[in-house]
C-alpha cells in the first residue's frame, strides 16, 4: 500500500510502469480523464473496449471478461500482446466487473490488471459487499480513500499485491510524478481513516448499510421515481449496496431538472447528476436524517411534477452513447504533441481531435487527442453543456469552436 494523494497520479504511475512507448494497454473507453493523460505520458497505445450503454438511464456500465478475450484475441491477430489491462470498477454508479474472470484471464496471459477502484475503497468490508478488486485478484489497485471512506479530499491510496508488476517500476514512475513536498496533512488523514476502519473492520459499515437497503424500500414505493438496479445491467455480478441511483424520467423531468429541485427546494447535495439520473452516496457519515430527507424531498417532487400519463413527449428524450462509431487517427501521445488549428465546431466534424474534452464530473472523456469527431460526439457535448454541465478541456469553454 502506497498511500499518498491525488488519485489520479496513482492511475498515471500505474500504466506508465506498465506500459512502455508504442505497447497496447486494454481499457474502456469510459475511463477517466488520467487514464488519457497516462497514456499521453507513457505513449502506450490504447485498444478500447465500448462499455455497455443503457439509454433508458444513459448509464455506461463496466467491462465484462468476454470483451477482455476478445480484445487480447484482435491485439494476437495483429502480432500485438497488451502490456496492461485497466478496469473500472466499480463505476461511478456502483456497477462492479467480474474481476475475478478478468484477473485470472490476463493472468493466464501474464497480462497485469490495473483497477481503478476510486469508489469502492470500503468494498469487502461488509459480508453483503463485493469484494474488493485485491481480493479478486488485481495487481494494481488505486482507491480514492476520501470518496466513501472519511480522509481529506484529494487523499487516495495505491495498492499492489504479487510480482507480476515490477516494484521499481512503480517507484521510479511515481517518482516522476510526485511532488517532493507531500502533504501531512493529507498522508494524516489517510492513517486515521486506516486506523478508522482496523477498529471494527467487520461491523463499521453496519449503519450505513441499514440506511442505504431502508432508504431504497421506500423510495421503490413513491410513483414515477424509478431505482436503477442490477437488471439494467444483467452482464455485471453486483452494484454497490452504497449507491442509490434514481431516474425521474416518469415525472417528465431529466436528472439535471429533478437534481435543481432537490437541491433549491430540500437541501439535498447529489454525488452525481446525469442526463436521466441522480446518485447519491452512503456512507459512515450518512445519518436518519439525511435518509428522511431524501424520501421526503422525492415525495414531494413526484407529488408537485407532472402526471405519468401526460409525460410521454419528455420520456421520448433519452441519452445516447458517445462512444459508440469511435475512429482512432493518432495515438493520444503523438495527437496531444501535433500542430493545431481552431476551426468552427460544425467544421470540425471529420476531422482529428487535438484537445481532451470532457464534463465534469464525471470527468469522463467524450472526445479524445488524436480521434476522429463525430457528429454524435459532438452532439452530446452540446447538449450537456446546454442543460449546464461544465465541460473541461476545450480551449473555447463556449464550444463555439
Amino acid at each position: 500500500m502506497v498511500p499518498r494523494w491525488r488519485y489520479d497520479v496513482w492511475d498515471s504511475g500505474s500504466i506508465m510502469a506498465t506500459c512502455s512507448p508504442g505497447e497496447h494497454i486494454i481499457l474502456p473507453r469510459n475511463s477517466h480523464i488520467s487514464a488519457i493523460s497516462a497514456m499521453v505520458l507513457s505513449g502506450a497505445i490504447p485498444k478500447y473496449i465500448i462499455p455497455e450503454h443503457n439509454c433508458n438511464w444513459d448509464i455506461a456500465g463496466g467491462i465484462t471478461p468476454s470483451q477482455v478475450n476478445k480484445a487480447i484475441k484482435e491485439l494476437e491477430m495483429e502480432g500485438q500482446k497488451p502490456a496492461a489491462v485497466f478496469v473500472i470498477s466499480p463505476t461511478y454508479h456502483g456497477i462492479c466487473s467480474n474481476l475475478t474472470e478478468i484477473s485470472q484471464l490476463c493472468h493466464s496471459y501474464g497480462i497485469p490488471v490495473i483497477v481503478d477502484e476510486a469508489h469502492g475503497a470500503h468494498l469487502g468490508f461488509h459480508p453483503q459487499m463485493p469484494h474488493s478488486a485485491l481480493k479478486q485478484g488485481a495487481d494494481l489497485v488505486v482507491q480514492s480513500t476520501h470518496k466513501v471512506l472519511c480522509s481529506f479530499t484529494q487523499s487516495s491510496m495505491l495498492h499492489m499485491s504479487g510480482n507480476v508488476v515490477d516494484r521499481e517500476k512503480i517507484c521510479r514512475s511515481l517518482q516522476t510524478l510526485q511532488s517532493t513536498s507531500p502533504s501531512y496533512l493529507l498522508l494524516a488523514s489517510l492513517d486515521a481513516a486506516r486506523a478508522q476502519l482496523s477498529e471494527n473492520p467487520e461491523t463499521i459499515f453496519n449503519k450505513a448499510m441499514k440506511l442505504a437497503t431502508e432508504a431504497k424500500i421506500l423510495i421503490k414505493k413513491i410513483p414515477g421515481i424509478t431505482l436503477l438496479e442490477l437488471p439494467s445491467f444483467t452482464e455485471f455480478p453486483t452494484i454497490d449496496p452504497l449507491r442509490l441511483t434514481i431516474g425521474s424520467w416518469q415525472l417528465g423531468l431529466s436528472g439535471y431538472e429533478a437534481d435543481d429541485i432537490l437541491y433549491g427546494n430540500h437541501g439535498i447535495v447529489s454525488e452525481l447528476v446525469g442526463s436521466q439520473s441522480i446518485t447519491f452516496a452512503f456512507n459512515l457519515g450518512t445519518c436518519k436524517e439525511h435518509v428522511q430527507r431524501l424520501v421526503s424531498g422525492l415525495q414531494e417532487l413526484s407529488a408537485c411534477s407532472l402526471q405519468i400519463e401526460t409525460t410521454e413527449t419528455k420520456v421520448k428524450d433519452r441519452g445516447h452513447a458517445p462512444f459508440t462509431d469511435i475512429s482512432m487517427s493518432l495515438n493520444p501521445r503523438d495527437a496531444f504533441f501535433a500542430n493545431k488549428r481552431k476551426v468552427g465546431i460544425r467544421e470540425s466534424l471529420g476531422k482529428v481531435c487535438g484537445e481532451l474534452i470532457c464534463p465534469y464530473p464525471p470527468g469522463i472523456p467524450v472526445m479524445i487527442p488524436g480521434e476522429i469527431i463525430t457528429e454524435r460526439a459532438l452532439d452530446y457535448l452540446l447538449g450537456v453543456r446546454r442543460k449546464g454541465v461544465v465541460v473541461t478541456g476545450a480551449s473555447d469553454p463556449l464550444l463555439s469552436s
